[in-house]
């Protein structure tokens, strides 16, 4: 059993590693890609070689790309992530409206070709033709003389003019950032269900190396051998519930959810065997209120916290009290516990293995909906637990 899930483990790690190459490998593709495209764009409606070079030397045409750049990477890691899958629609579509306005306003493809028309010297043929010979008197001395609108001035745009091209870029980059950006959520999604689940094997391995360890089993049959011994009546009970921690470790542990109430039986089985170690000194106030159907839990989420209760809060000399509450609402969970510190060790002011990967199972299975308050004070140890549905 343990090598097996050693081996799906190597699997998973090798598979998240792999996930997270062929993402940056396409994203770099589709940026690199989409920038080529517009810087293109523009030498598409130049007639000629001198057109071009002049183009690329242009201040203009530079800052007609870093402008729908600063747009797109504005939209696709601000304005998108943080409004839209936010759930924060209006603010999203106010956002897209301001940057619909900017570019409806700047029109920057018409002012491109515009200063781009103007940046000959006044007189100069454009590039490829050749200037008509002068015959006679020079037009301009003649009375009769009107000069006709010149070719950069007929395509100036008016006033009232919609720069189409500019918001044609606008709605293909407005796409392109959505896809992209929805592309790479997916895959995030994806990356952390493959991650929560080596999370999960792990923890069922650390719960049966930790929690039901052959030093915790062999007291517990020690002590359920001695009330075989004395004819004890609670022997039978002893063992059935020794036996539905096992079957939850072995059976249910594998589900990603299970309902409450399984996570809090396997919790007062645990805390009923302990007591058959534990002293009339040593006081458990054990309490669980709330419908426990109605909401869903990570399996074994809870036992690491329950296990140190029990680990550093227990003496048979000196009387103590262990604080364990479990409260169950439709939108939350709530779960509490203290107890005071008889053992000393050296980890004491610092979090254990057990209650670290506590913490990244719940970074995985429960991301920004949870809080987890963990303090040591006046040897007494705490730890309040909320999780958001």
């Amino acid at each position: 059993m343990n090598t097996n899930h050693a081996l799906t483990d190597r699997e998973i790690v090798k598979l998240v590693s792999l996930s997270m190459v062929r993402l940056k490998t396409t994203s770099l593709f589709i940026h690199s890609a989409g920038w080529i495209l517009l810087f293109i764009f523009p030498l598409l409606f130049m007639s000629d070689i001198e057109s071009i070079g002049e183009l690329l030397t242009s201040m203009y045409y530079w800052q007609f790309c870093l402008f729908y750049i600063a747009l797109f990477y504005l939209h696709t890691y601000w304005i998108f992530p943080f409004l839209f899958f936010k759930k924060r629609y209006i603010l999203y579509g106010f956002a897209v409206i301001c940057l619909f306005a900017s570019v409806y306003m700047l029109k920057p493809f018409d002012q491109l070709i515009v200063h781009n028309s103007f940046s000959r010297r006044e007189g100069e043929p454009p590039p490829g033709l050749v200037p008509p010979p002068r015959l006679g008197k020079p037009m301009h001395d003649r009375p009769d003389f009107r000069p006709e609108p010149s070719e950069s001035v007929e395509r100036l745009p008016k006033g009232d003019h919609i720069d189409i091209t500019s918001i044609f870029l606008f709605v293909i980059m407005m796409a392109l950032s959505i896809a992209i950006e929805t592309m790479y959520q997916w895959r995030e999604t994806e990356k952390r269900a493959v991650q929560a689940e080596a999370d999960k094997i792990s923890a069922e391995l650390s719960f049966l190396k930790a929690q039901i360890h052959p030093h915790f089993l062999f007291n517990t049959l020690n002590n359920i051998y001695a009330l075989a011994i004395t004819q004890n009546e609670n022997t039978a009970t002893s063992i059935m519930k020794l036996s539905n921690i096992m079957r939850y470790v072995t059976d249910e542990v594998l589900e990603d959810f299970v309902p409450l109430s399984n996570e809090v039986e396997c919790i007062r089985n645990y805390i009923d065997l302990q007591r058959l170690r534990l002293g009339k000194n040593m006081q458990i106030d054990f309490s669980v209120n709330g419908n426990q159907e109605r909401v869903k839990i990570a399996p074994l989420l809870l036992m690491t916290f329950i296990e140190n209760v029990f680990k550093y809060g227990v003496s048979n000399h000196h009387p103590g009290s262990i604080i364990i509450k479990i409260v169950a609402e439709r939108q939350h969970i709530y779960f509490f516990c203290q107890n005071q510190i008889f053992t000393p060790t050296q980890n004491t002011n610092r979090e254990g293995v057990g209650i670290v990967n506590t913490r990244q199972r719940l970074n995985r299975l429960y991301s920004d909906k949870h809080s987890l308050n963990i303090k040591s004070e006046d040897n007494v140890f705490t730890v309040e637990l909320t999780l958001y549905s």
